[in-house]
């Protein structure tokens, strides 16, 4: 087994290891911005990948011009036997883990009315990654994280569920079971360990802005306008500020759904 490396910060004469944060699906979108948030603010970070490392890469170049170590760990969520391998990775790279961001999520867009556009197997595979990754990730890390006082995980779910819309029926439930997953777990985790969720809006993203293609996304993104209180979507920086504060700071707080959508659910 390689040896653990640990970095060390001084302050005021005392050596402190620097807490470390794991993200997954953390080469673009809002898992790229929470990992170059958590490393502008002085943590190491676990940057993961499932298919193409060249965007890791980058994700990780800007964390360490922070002064970040960073470990970049290709991991399929959905693989438990992954998800297993990359807490040993983290543990022999860092020693640690402090807060454990599941990002990484995958859907279909199916038109709601369009039941006959989506079958048991798309089901499956978008709970595959939505609900089992992140039960997979914290079983496998939960270990690590019982070790620091304040730890966190941080799921990264959607306002889909609360407002009954999104790409697909199977998208919307299986953000549904995600919130439901995270109060069990700030339950059966507590205390140690605290459990919360981010709930996004309409976040403008190259996922999204592919998935949905130019012009229906433009057409959203006017509605999503002019039906929120605030008048605009929602950017991964936005998200990342509270994903920070769900997993560094919201020290009384576990079980929770905090919603960041420009005030979608309040509507003008």
């Amino acid at each position: 087994m390689a040896a653990v490396r640990r970095t060390w910060v001084n302050i005021r004469g005392f050596n402190v290891t620097k807490k470390v944060c794991v993200i997954t699906g953390s080469s673009s979108g809002i898992g790229a911005a929470s990992a170059i948030l958590f490393a502008q603010r002085g943590w190491n970070v676990c940057v993961n990948y499932s298919k193409e490392r060249e965007p890791a890469e980058k994700v990780a170049a800007a964390c360490g011009g922070h002064g970040a170590d960073v470990l970049i760990q290709r991991a399929d969520v959905s693989d438990d036997a992954q998800c297993v391998q990359m807490a040993t990775r983290v543990k022999e790279h860092f020693g640690r883990c402090d807060a454990l961001v599941n990002n990484a999520g995958t859907t279909k867009f199916v038109d709601l009315t369009d039941l006959g556009g989506l079958d048991a197997a798309d089901f499956q595979k978008i709970y595959a990654v939505n609900v089992i990754g992140p039960f997979q990730m914290t079983r496998a890390f939960a270990p690590l994280l019982r070790d620091n006082p304040g730890a966190a995980v941080v799921n990264v779910s959607s306002i889909a569920p609360l407002l009954g819309g999104g790409s697909s029926i199977a998208y919307i439930a299986s953000k549904g079971a995600l919130n439901a997953l995270t109060l069990v777990l700030a339950r059966v985790l507590g205390p140690q360990i605290r459990v919360n969720v981010v709930a996004p809006g309409m976040v403008d993203s190259p996922w999204l802005r592919n998935g949905l293609g130019p012009e229906r996304f433009e057409a959203m993104l006017r509605s999503y306008e002019s039906t929120s209180a605030l008048g605009t979507l929602v950017l991964p920086e936005d998200v990342a500020e509270t994903v920070y504060y769900l997993g560094a700071i919201a020290s009384k707080t576990t079980g929770e759904i905090h919603v960041v959508d420009g005030g979608r659910r309040v509507g003008r």
